[in-house]
């Protein structure tokens, strides 16, 4: 063990002179015979701390004591003190008694290296060795001299901190400077503006402990460990400490936003080194991370979610990952302020009597309130939280119209409305009969309700000649069928709609006929089976007769003239012109208005017929023009008889110029109607003929005739 602690300190030492440039070991001195080997350069130290001296000698006689002289000035004059002396009963100087002790203790060994403890800058200088042997003449003092410097001491202590987790026990070591100090310093520990002292430990380089729990608080501070050496020498050495910590999540912004605004949220905690942190959304099973619906920054801890909805509220976690270990989590619960348009469910179509039941609800945070009322009223119907029932028992036809739901939420109001209809019907009504005139049954059945009631009538179901027409008058119908040889006693009215279905037998009342009338109702039975028959052929007929008429207005026109000339028609009546001259009245006013009558083609003389004269038709329109001219010429000349001069003059050339004209036309006229003379006749015979096939065809339809 010694020998480990003697190589040791001979290496260390050889470390401090390295600094220098000095080697351990120097030559070899061997004068008369007497060899000793010292350090050749200087031997430099710090105070407080120790010095070793290596050296080796040989002899020519056994050695016994080693003696170590230091060499001191007093005034001019250089003396050496005894210092150290194996033989203890020697005396030594005072200030290194204690101080100063062999490496090796066996002299015989010829290893006279010692150590110096508790160095002070005093002990500065040479230092010189002297031999003894059993022999009072066995004695030699070497020349050589070895020298030592101390210095003020430099070296700090070494501080060593485990890592530090805030709530473990830990222990930090504090050892002194240098290999050897002699007796043992004192250490000083200082922490957070308290000092400590303890003892070192009984070990070869003097440490110290300090046990303690640490804490966050102790983060970052200031631990200093002070040695004392003997002499009031002092060095110390701090260091920062860092503690491994986390404390408590934290958790700042708004938790309440409005739907469509931008959600800022964010979580903090403070640790060393610094955490991680992730935000997650809870669902309803377990946590899920979903990165795309909101934005997070892991150094910060701030979330954002932009445009927020509804569907953004819920439960956030935020974790906080320290040292690749997840040591605390902290729920936000964030609410969105929303509202929807309310939604009303429940049926809107009810029969009378049955149960109105409709809910609205307006899906919203916070809850909003729900009211019911009645378009046109005022009076709230019933109103609730969130939702809102409206519940009508035993419903009638008043209760058809418009309610409209209102939903308040904070400073928004929405409303939705529906319409309600009522489905009814009523019996059927008093008045509905039925009346039998000779072998015509005409029967009544009056039903009011909504939807309008349709109805039925079993008994058409054995007919296949009848007629039914249905009239509408607001709620109420009034169907009216005939039908012709019913041998029923009684007939039965079906009324129906959406709601339900109301019968009623009617009673048939016997009424005696008036002339005709029987047979006029069954004419008219009749008629409205043949247009109901030939309807396709009525739309056939209207047009190839209005192509016709067309064509009859086209030729019209052209023998405008010769029907004045044939004089067929008198504004008097009809009249047949003979040969002789006779005029022949035919059928008056007063008979062709009475009604139509068949054409008889056989009962037409032609040869009675007159043909006039081209010349004799022009002698007759010209009196006519010149009596209506005449007539004209009389009015204008009353109106204007107060007019003169220029006016009078201009009149009268428009008069004559209106009379050339006639007579250009007339000569025209005549001269065309010589060469259609003959077809003039037949021409007018055929028109005749027209115009009354036309009339009784437009009677046989019941439509309004349009022949000329």
């Amino acid at each position: 063990m010694f020998v480990i602690v003697w190589a040791t300190l001979l290496f260390c030492v050889g470390d401090s002179n390295a600094d220098t440039g000095a080697s351990v070991w120097g030559k070899q001195h061997c004068p008369q015979g007497y060899c000793v080997t010292l350090s050749e350069g200087e031997l430099t130290a710090e105070a407080g701390l120790c010095v070793v001296i290596p050296c080796s000698f040989t002899t020519i006689f056994t050695p016994r004591h080693v003696i170590w002289s230091k060499r001191i000035k007093a005034g001019q004059t250089w003396y050496y003190n005894r210092i150290f002396h194996t033989d203890k009963s020697q005396s030594v100087q005072s200030e290194f008694r204690g101080r100063v002790s062999l490496l090796e203790p066996d002299v015989s060994q010829r290893n006279c290296s010692i150590m110096i403890n508790d160095l002070r800058e005093s002990d500065s200088g040479f230092y010189q060795l002297r031999v003894e042997g059993f022999k009072q003449s066995d004695a030699f003092t070497f020349t050589s001299k070895a020298a030592v410097t101390v210095k003020g001491l430099s070296q700090k202590p070494t501080v060593v901190i485990p890592p530090l987790t805030a709530g473990q026990q830990t222990t930090l070591t504090c050892t002194a400077p240098g290999l050897c100090s002699g007796s043992a310093p004192k250490f000083t520990w200082s922490w957070r503006g308290k000092t400590t002292a303890y003892k070192s430990e009984e070990t070869q380089r003097h440490t110290s402990t300090l046990t303690f729990n640490p804490l966050p608080k102790h983060h970052s501070t200031s631990v200093t460990c002070t040695v004392s050496f003997r002499g009031d020498i002092t060095t110390e050495e701090t260091q920062t400490v860092n503690v491994s910590y986390v404390k408590e999540v934290k958790i700042t912004g708004r938790r309440k936003v409005t739907e469509g605004e931008t959600l800022s949220l964010n979580c903090s905690v403070e640790s060393f080194p610094p955490s991680l942190i992730t935000w997650a959304k809870m669902s309803e099973s377990d946590l899920q991370e979903d990165t795309d619906t909101f934005t997070q920054d892991q150094r910060t801890g701030a979330l954002s979610i932009y445009n927020v909805t509804a569907e953004d509220s819920g439960q956030y976690v935020c974790t906080a990952t320290h040292l690749n270990k997840t040591h605390k989590m902290r729920n936000v619960t964030v609410t969105v302020i929303y509202i929807r348009k309310p939604q009303i469910s429940g049926s809107t179509a009810v029969n009378e009597g049955d149960v109105l039941s409709l809910t609205c609800s307006a899906e919203s945070f916070p809850p909003s309130v729900i009211m019911w009322t009645k378009l046109s009223s005022n009076t709230t119907l019933h109103n609730g939280i969130g939702s809102a029932s409206l519940v009508i028992p035993n419903v009638t036809a008043e209760h058809s119209g418009q309610y409209i739901c209102t939903a308040n939420h904070l400073n928004t109001t929405l409303t939705e409305r529906v319409t309600v209809t009522v489905t009814w019907i009523t019996e059927i009504q008093t008045g509905s009969v039925c009346e039998l005139q000779s072998d015509v049954l005409t029967c009544w059945c009056v039903s009011e309700g909504f939807p309008l009631p349709t109805f039925k009538w079993p008994l058409l179901e054995d007919h296949t000649q009848y007629s039914v027409v249905t009239s509408v008058s607001k709620q109420t119908v009034n169907s009216t069928v005939t039908v012709r040889n019913h041998g029923n006693t009684a007939v039965e009215c079906v009324a129906s709609n959406e709601n339900r279905e109301v019968k009623a037998n009617l009673t048939i009342q016997k009424k005696l006929p008036e002339a005709g009338k029987s047979e006029e109702i069954f004419q008219t039975a009749s008629r409205l089976e043949v247009i109901i028959a030939f309807l396709i052929g009525v739309v056939l007929s209207a047009v190839v007769c209005c192509l016709a008429i067309k064509c009859h207005r086209n030729k019209q026109k052209k023998s405008e003239n010769v029907d004045e000339t044939m004089e067929m028609i008198i504004p008097q009546g009809n009249m047949l012109v003979h040969e002789n001259g006779a005029v022949d009245r035919g059928t008056t006013d007063t008979e062709l208005n009475s009604g139509p009558k068949d054409v008889e083609y056989a009962s037409i003389d032609f040869s009675l017929l007159k043909r006039m004269r081209p010349s004799e038709v022009a002698r007759r329109k010209q009196e006519s023009t010149e009596t209506e001219y005449s007539e004209v010429k009389r009015q204008v000349r009353e109106e204007k008889k107060e007019d003169a001069g220029e006016e009078g003059e201009t009149l009268e050339r428009k008069e004559e110029e209106v009379m050339v004209e006639e007579d250009e036309e007339t000569r025209h006229y005549v001269s065309e109607e010589e060469n259609r003379g003959d077809e003039a006749v037949y021409s007018n015979v055929k028109e005749i003929m027209y115009n009354k096939d036309c009339v009784d065809r437009c009677d046989g339809l019941m439509m309004e005739p349009h022949c000329d």
